[in-house]
């Protein structure tokens, strides 16, 4: 359960890092962000705010807005939350974690869609170890259907061999998602690599150009 509250809580800073919002827009994005297969309730969200909120990682300020027209009742007040500056470090600071937390089930998907604000060397650290607990999930998943086909029915079979295919799928969704992050971890240094090899050529070819003299080269 605690897992939970602390994915919860990471999906709240990330979205409110990018602008405030009213609880009513930030469960919205929060159901867009953790799917609609863990979609948040009014009961989860608010005891999550208020335990940022005390912890000063975000704030609330009230706001008034002007009712719609032809509306029976008076203005409305909502309460908007934004990051606080401690707020913004302690979410750096998750965003650089990547242990087991960061790839298992409960918190993988949304470290995952908040890759765009993690540096590329944790990017990578997590989408190999999903691939790792994966793998071996993907054993034990073959081990277990192997053992139990001859006293399954076809229906239990079905489901056993479908989920072998979802896993299956990750598992070379992530080999791609690998190879792209470390192609662009390449790619500056043989950029690098290339300019330094460029300069030295250049500086042995002003020393073997006759008449070049030591000022001339510098």
């Amino acid at each position: 359960m605690r897992a939970r509250s602390e994915v919860l809580e990471t999906a709240i800073l990330g979205i409110l890092a990018d602008s405030p919002l009213h609880g009513y827009e930030l469960r919205k994005r929060l159901n867009v962000l953790l799917g609609s297969f863990r979609a948040l309730s009014y009961g989860s969200l608010y005891p999550a705010l208020r335990s940022l909120e005390q912890r000063a990682l975000i704030a609330g300020t009230e706001t008034t807005d002007a009712p719609p027209q032809h509306a029976l009742s008076g203005r409305r007040s909502r309460i908007v939350y934004e990051l606080t500056a401690h707020g913004k470090e302690h979410l750096q600071g998750l965003l650089s974690s990547s242990g087991p937390a960061a790839w298992e089930d409960e918190g993988f998907d949304v470290r995952f869609a908040l890759f765009g604000k993690t540096d590329a060397e944790t990017r990578l650290r997590i989408l190999e170890g999903r691939r790792t607990r994966l793998a071996e999930r993907l054993e034990m998943v073959r081990e277990s259907a192997s053992r139990t086909r001859e006293r399954l029915d076809e229906y239990t079979l079905e489901l056993q061999r479908h989920g072998l295919e979802q896993v299956e799928h990750e598992v070379a969704w992530l080999d791609e998602l690998i190879d792209t992050e470390r192609g662009r971890a390449r790619a500056p240094r043989s950029a690098a690599r290339r300019a330094t090899g460029s300069t030295t050529q250049n500086e042995a070819a002003d020393e073997q150009r006759p008449g070049t003299t030591s000022k001339e080269r510098g």
